[in-house]
């Protein structure tokens, strides 16, 4: 089976289900492996935003949408041009990918008869369950079975661990310039790390807000995660978040990792949440996850 994924955390699923030889596509997101990027016919193109302020990237972005005009340049014919069987999109962010109806229309003109899969998980839950469809789908659902068990075995002891204890408020930041705190899973990430999320709409996009509001949920603690950036890049914002919420401890963490995708290493995201609220009772987050920026 020849396998496309048009976005980047389905590349990482097909990866970590062994998949990785049978995938002949990707975007140019797709960092996760990095041999998908540096191996793979690149069939969506986009602007590179590494340079600009997330303020810029948010004015940017708007003036696409309203005018009616796509952040990503789907490559039909190079895609075309692979022979899929089965092709991996998404309809739950236009900002993050592709849409599927985009995706459907361009093979509809060539006469590309792929199968489309759209993953459009709005829960933890629902992460997993796309694992399962993708190996469902691809032909490999044995193997999606022992990937899904062993990440929730993982789970599992992250509850164990925390059981019993507070729960600290958390307000997850997904991005700086404005603000807008974070949706769909990661409060789920939040409360399976033995924390309590505030300022967050669970299972619904991420929403903007105002720093005031944030700060009248009252969170014990900040955790910075804007999608797009790694550590380096959240722990640089995490500082205009500290200077808008004073006396709150504010963290940073690997956003584009363990965050924001919804594949396989968001259970490594809930692990390093749990070493952040709960360090003495889960073992401390590998380097490069998560970095406190102010506060004790």
């Amino acid at each position: 089976m020849r396998l496309v994924s048009l976005l980047p955390s389905a590349t990482e699923i097909v990866y970590a289900l062994g998949l990785g030889d049978e995938l002949a596509g990707v975007t140019f997101e797709c960092d996760e492996p990095p041999a998908a990027r540096a191996e793979k016919t690149i069939v969506v193109g986009g602007l590179d935003t590494k340079a600009m302020a997330p303020g810029d990237i948010d004015r940017y972005v708007r003036s696409r949408l309203a005018a009616g005009e796509d952040l990503y340049t789907l490559h039909a014919r190079a895609l075309a041009g692979l022979a899929p069987d089965l092709i991996l999109t998404q309809d739950l962010c236009r900002v993050c990918a592709l849409p599927s109806g985009q995706v459907s229309d361009a093979l509809d003109y060539l006469g590309c008869q792929a199968e489309v899969l759209t993953l459009d998980p709005h829960t933890l839950d629902e992460v997993l369950d796309s694992i399962m469809a993708v190996g469902q789908r691809a032909g490999v659902p044995e193997r999606a079975a022992a990937l899904v068990a062993g990440l929730r075995a993982r789970l599992a002891t992250v509850a164990a661990g925390v059981a019993g204890l507070g729960r600290p408020r958390v307000a997850v930041i997904e991005w700086v310039d404005p603000p807008f705190t974070a949706g769909h899973w990661v409060p789920d990430m939040v409360s399976a790390a033995g924390g309590r999320a505030v300022a967050a709409r669970p299972g619904v996009p991420s929403v903007q807000t105002s720093w005031p509001a944030i700060a009248a949920a009252g969170p014990d603690l900040v955790v910075v995660a804007p999608c797009g950036y790694h550590l380096a890049g959240a722990a640089e914002q995490a500082h205009l978040a500290a200077a808008q919420l004073p006396g709150v401890p504010v963290w940073a963490i690997d956003a584009d990792g363990i965050v924001v995708r919804p594949g396989p290493r968001l259970v490594n995201g809930v692990e390093a949440l749990a070493a952040v609220l709960h360090p003495q009772a889960v073992p401390a987050a590998p380097p490069g996850a998560v970095q406190q920026v102010t506060g004790e």
